[in-house]
């Protein structure tokens, strides 16, 4: 049994595994398992004002330690650093296009949007970095799943809204992209464009399964670093904060980040590069070099 989120995007992604499973043990049976989380049940709120983490996977938690799914499928991006006592990540996807996608009805770019344009988000690092570059854009909140938040922007309640062109390419949306945000206008989230599965860390048979059914080693190593970054910070989802790993080429990793003011008043930046193997000290130095950079007092401003 796989539980999953319900939104189109959700579902896409947990009848990938599905069929990757299929593929490598056609003999089992697997069914979805929906279940609501508290994110999809609270959408009048900014996510940043609701608090907490983990608000798109705790529910899905509870089942798998109930008993009542074998695995869960989600967006990595979602995943807090912290995992339910008994849980644990088995396998991470092959990343799809990780950058942030402006979406428009005109064919614009960030920097030829017309001053003052209304522009849908919902995150705070998306908001922070189109600021800084845009101090004059009107950031107005868009909660939602991918369609509703397209017929939103079709329906003329924003100029233009700003979601992961992952989940845009993974519905068949892609031409709905008007620009994709380069590194240094806007530095994706956290394990933003992999899927994950998690599972009960003693369910050996599942958890072989399901790195047969998806896993990427490069991948984990760039999600490891991203998350060791994250937990550093005491981050979630809802902060503004970034980090996104890009191949070097001896083969090593180089990782960026930052931190940010809502406003865009302030912007912190840091990158380090090293081996995969040290994948996880790299978020770790990216965090401190930010941390000592003043980091941890534009987090306490935001909460």
């Amino acid at each position: 049994m796989i539980a999953t989120r319900g939104s189109a995007l959700a579902l896409w992604q947990a009848n990938h595994v599905k069929d990757r499973l299929a593929a490598i043990a056609p003999e089992m049976v697997v069914e979805l398992l929906v279940i609501k989380t508290s994110g999809d049940l609270i959408q009048d709120i900014p996510l940043a004002k609701v608090g907490g983490k983990g608000l798109f996977v705790k529910e899905i938690e509870q089942a798998l330690l109930d008993g009542k799914a074998d695995l869960a499928v989600h967006s990595m991006k979602d995943v807090p650093p912290e995992l339910a006592e008994g849980l644990s990540i088995a396998a991470v996807s092959k990343r799809e296009t990780p950058w942030d996608a402006l979406c428009a009805r005109a064919p614009v770019t960030v920097d030829t949007l017309p001053h003052g344009a209304r522009i849908g988000t919902s995150s705070m690092r998306r908001q922070c970095q189109l600021l800084a570059r845009r101090p004059d854009l009107r950031i107005e909140m868009l909660r939602g799943n991918v369609p509703t938040r397209i017929r939103k922007l079709d329906d003329g309640m924003y100029d233009a809204i700003v979601l992961a062109a992952a989940g845009l390419v993974r519905l068949g949306m892609a031409e709905r992209i008007t620009q994709e945000l380069p590194l240094e206008l806007s530095i994706p989230a956290v394990a933003q464009g992999v899927m994950g599965i998690e599972t009960r860390t003693g369910d050996v048979m599942v958890r072989q399964l399901a790195a047969s059914a998806i896993h990427d080693d490069r991948a984990h190593a760039a999600v490891t670093a991203e998350r060791a970054f994250l937990a550093r910070m005491g981050g979630s989802c809802s902060t503004p904060l970034a980090a996104h790993t890009l191949d070097r080429p001896d083969g090593g990793l180089r990782l960026v980040g930052m931190c940010g003011m809502p406003d865009g008043s302030k912007i912190l930046r840091a990158e380090y590069g090293g081996t995969i193997e040290q994948a996880a000290l790299l978020g770790e130095k990216l965090a401190e070099d930010l941390i000592a950079q003043g980091a941890r007092e534009i987090l306490a401003a935001t909460r």
